[in-house]
């Protein structure tokens, strides 16, 4: 099985590609890699799957700084739009399964229960809008597609668009720095660890139907309980505060509830997803953080 890994130098990418090291693996990324590709430029996406001629392709780029997204919204979809669409396209001519990542954003406000993949979308931010652009131009340009939208990403490799440092890192940090750490309660997430999730992109890959699919960890919390979570199990005495969205003004929109159900894996029998807090505690085992009991 020949694989190519788009953004294998990413926090993801970077799993990703361990995931698939037992194939044929061919990695490209913006810094590194078997080569060097910008997504944007399509007869550089072109040459590449010609050259390559892979069986699957795994496309774990973005321009994922949300801020930034919205400062520079040209870029924005240049990278989360445009470039899906050249590969979705060069994946149809080459024949080639693509599997595409997307987000929770695409969703907005106001949600009462886990969204599934059949909900409406309401995008809240240009990150969120670029990304929902990028899903429909891939299904609308290669049959062989599966979409997977995750939430909350974390893992081992750096997250080069948070300064290197994700959630998990940052809560650790400011703990050590301050001793103080203020986190909001208004905003529910499902976080998730990049190497579950993708092992999870590998069953699809391998398994799935055409699609769109979300897969996310099991179970939902607020930050500020992800936070709490981070401290707890790894015996970290801190001051930890509630707060909410207001606590810390920002031009970008952010849902206040992204829960993913992981619906269309589940009605497959193919959701491999942990539960968060199982997820946290492998997370912490392998970056070297004592857990606690």
């Amino acid at each position: 099985m020949k694989v190519l890994v788009i953004g294998s130098d990413g926090q993801l990418g970077t799993d990703v590609c361990l995931t698939f090291r037992d194939a044929e693996l061919f990695c490209a990324g913006l810094t590194g890699g078997d080569v060097r590709l910008d997504i944007a430029n399509e007869a550089d996406v072109r040459a590449l799957l010609d050259r390559v001629r892979p069986e699957i392709v795994v496309n774990t780029a973005a321009f994922h700084n949300v801020p930034k997204c919205e400062e520079e919204p040209e870029a924005a979809y240049a990278a989360n739009a445009i470039g899906a669409r050249n590969l979705a396209v060069a994946c149809q001519q080459t024949n080639s399964r693509l599997i595409h990542v997307s987000t929770d954003y695409v969703f907005g406000n106001g949600g009462a229960r886990p969204y599934v993949e059949t909900d409406r979308e309401a995008p809240l931010s240009t990150y969120g809008a670029s990304k929902l652009a990028g899903e429909h131009l891939i299904a609308a340009e290669c049959q062989n597609h599966c979409i997977v939208r995750s939430s909350g990403l974390y893992g081992a490799a750096p997250c080069k668009a948070k300064g290197g440092r994700n959630f998990v890192q940052l809560m650790l940090f400011l703990a050590a720095e301050r001793g103080e750490v203020k986190v909001v309660t208004d905003e529910i997430v499902s976080p998730t660890y990049t190497v579950d999730l993708a092992k999870q992109i590998r069953v699809i890959a391998e398994q799935a139907e055409p699609g769109l699919y979300h897969a996310t960890s099991q179970g939902q919390c607020s930050w500020f309980e992800f936070a709490s979570s981070i401290f707890e199990q790894t015996g970290t005495e801190v001051n930890l505060l509630p707060a909410t969205s207001a606590d810390f003004p920002s031009p970008v929109k952010r849902p206040d509830f992204s829960i993913l159900q992981n619906k269309h894996l589940q009605d497959q029998g193919l959701d491999v997803m942990p539960h968060w807090r199982d997820a946290l505690s492998a997370y912490l085992a392998v970056i070297g953080q004592p857990v606690s009991a």
